[in-house]
């Protein structure tokens, strides 16, 4: 293809955003960064700075430095990302949503639970008028807030975000998914923190059961 088009074309960009993800996906990180970026370039040149094709490379880039632990370099990434999502889909769109999801698993893994936190809970807002209360997205934002909360020591507030996050993943994914699995685990941890041991080790046997398909 690349010979046919030529290195710039615009349709070359997918094919090598494609082939990055490849890379990323078996631990091949220096790989995937160049592919990643000549992507990123092509389609800045071909569609300009701030069409929601380039939030996609860039949203990658962040991704694959996140994975290495290098969130410094991911971080404007991200926030590009997210720049241009807000701009051309507006600030309510699901993938700002989604965007705000990204740099919140950011922050938490740097320990800035404050800004984390704030971020966790406008995807929330957006999700839920954008995709309505009983949606799995909505589901997964929840049981991010209960996270954030949890690690903080803020148990009380952390567990009805577990159990509403469980509720509608029960109620769309089916009782036996590995969303749920990953929930109960969740709220076996907040249990035992908060004493309440029995319940606790419920839920980490049905965790233990999904996982296990039976």
């Amino acid at each position: 293809m690349e010979k046919a088009l030529g290195p710039v074309h615009p349709n070359l960009a997918f094919p090598l955003n494609n082939l990055a993800l490849l890379y990323q996906a078996q631990g091949k990180y220096g790989k995937a960064e160049p592919l990643y970026k000549r992507s990123l370039a092509i389609l800045e040149k071909a569609l300009g700075p701030d069409h929601p094709d380039v939030a996609k490379p860039l949203n990658n880039l962040a991704e694959l430095n996140s994975v290495q632990g290098k969130y410094v370099e991911a971080e404007p990434f991200y926030k590009r990302s997210l720049a241009i999502f807000e701009k051309t889909l507006g600030p309510d769109h699901p993938d700002v949503a989604t965007s705000l999801n990204n740099l919140t698993r950011l922050y938490r893994a740097q320990g800035k639970y404050t800004e984390a936190e704030l971020l966790c809970k406008r995807s929330l807002a957006i999700r839920e008028k954008a995709l309505g209360p009983a949606h799995p997205d909505v589901a997964q934002s929840l049981n991010n807030l209960a996270e954030l909360n949890s690690v903080q020591g803020k148990y009380a507030e952390a567990e009805p975000l577990y159990k509403r996050s469980l509720a509608i993943w029960e109620k769309a994914l089916g009782p036996d998914h590995p969303n749920v699995a990953t929930v109960c685990e969740n709220m076996a941890e907040c249990y035992k923190a908060l004493g309440k041991e029995g319940q606790a080790e419920m839920l980490k046997t049905r965790a233990r059961k999904i996982r296990l398909g039976r």
